[in-house]
């Protein structure tokens, strides 16, 4: 399901691989529409990082919904699963491999809690929301840049063929040959 009121847009999914490619370019669309180009490559990073910690982590299911609201000067992106377990952060200086020769292990790193320390580093704000039995909502803000007027409010030139006559006398909307006003 697909619904989108004013400044509110959501989609329901599986967070599946080739779901998550798919609710990036959603969530691109949507900005562009909106008008907040600015805050794509944020907003497409941390959506991302959230919906791949749904795809690796989430039980019993990996169903959720994503949801991106502009209130005011500021963008919430957020992301409902049904897991209840809160995740946490954890920064990279403090991810243990597991190693004593202190070597890297690739797959420790991938799951160590790093995606939420991406959405924290590029987001104002983040935070958990739990939902009792019925999971968790987690979620990051960004400022919005100044909102650029409705379309139907912008400035539109139009051209039009030069007229027979001199530029000497102004009418709001000229006629044009052959056309009835």
């Amino acid at each position: 399901m697909i619904s989108e009121p004013s400044r509110y847009y959501a989609v329901e999914l599986h967070a599946l691989p080739s779901r998550i490619g798919q609710v990036r370019k959603i969530v691109s669309a949507q900005l562009r529409q909106w008008h907040l180009d600015a805050l794509i490559d944020h907003a497409v990073l941390g959506v991302t990082e959230l919906l791949t910690n749904v795809h690796r982590h989430a039980q019993p299911d990996k169903r959720c919904t994503v949801e991106i609201e502009l209130l005011l000067d500021r963008l919430t992106v957020s992301v409902r699963d049904h897991d209840p377990r809160i995740p946490r952060a954890t920064p990279l200086d403090e991810v243990d491999d597991g190693h004593e020769d202190g070597s890297d292990d690739v797959e420790v790193l991938a799951t160590s809690g790093r995606g939420l320390a991406i959405v924290g580093a590029v987001s104002d704000s983040w935070g958990v929301r739990p939902c009792g039995d019925d999971g968790k909502v987690v979620w990051f803000t960004l400022s919005a840049p100044p909102s650029a007027p409705p379309v139907e409010e912008r400035v539109r030139i139009v051209h039009l063929p030069p007229t027979e006559r001199a530029y000497t006398e102004y009418e709001p909307f000229p006629v044009l040959a052959g056309h009835a006003g």
